[in-house]
C-alpha cells in the first residue's frame, strides 16, 4: 500500500506561483512512476505531469514551460511548481502513483491522494 498526501494549495492571484507537494509513504519502493493531475468544477480529471522512477517528465501541453515535477527522495516527496497561473486553472490537484513498469498511464495510476485545491483568481 502506498498513501499521498498533497497539500500546498490555496487562493493565488493570476500571474502567480505556488508549489504544491505531495507526501508518499508505505511501499514506496514499489512505485514506478508518479503523477500529477487536475479536476475542474464540471470537468473530468486530466494530466497535468507525470515522472518516472528514472527520472523522465512529461507534461500536458497547456502547462510546458510553466510547470515543473520533481521528486525530492530523501524527503519522500514530488512537487509540482506552477508558475504564471491562470484563472482556468482552477481545479482540485492529486497526486497519483503507479506500480505498474512502462509510460505512466492515467488508468494504470493505482494510488491517489484526496487533492488539493487550486484557486486562481482574475
Amino acid at each position: 500500500q502506498v498513501q499521498l498526501v498533497e497539500s500546498g494549495g490555496g487562493l493565488v492571484q493570476a500571474g502567480g506561483s505556488l508549489r504544491l507537494s505531495c507526501a508518499v509513504s508505505g511501499s514506496r519502493l514499489s512505485v514506478n512512476a508518479m503523477g500529477w493531475y487536475r479536476q475542474a468544477p464540471g470537468k473530468e480529471r486530466g494530466l497535468v505531469a507525470t515522472i518516472t522512477r528514472d527520472g523522465r517528465s512529461k507534461y500536458a501541453d497547456f502547462v510546458k514551460g510553466r510547470f515543473t515535477i520533481s521528486v525530492d527522495n530523501a524527503k519522500n516527496t514530488v512537487y509540482l511548481q506552477m508558475n504564471s497561473l491562470k484563472p482556468e486553472e482552477t481545479a482540485v490537484y492529486y497526486c497519483a502513483a503507479q506500480t505498474a513498469g512502462g509510460e505512466p498511464n492515467y488508468y494504470a495510476m493505482d494510488y491517489w491522494g484526496k487533492g488539493t485545491l487550486v484557486t486562481v483568481s482574475s
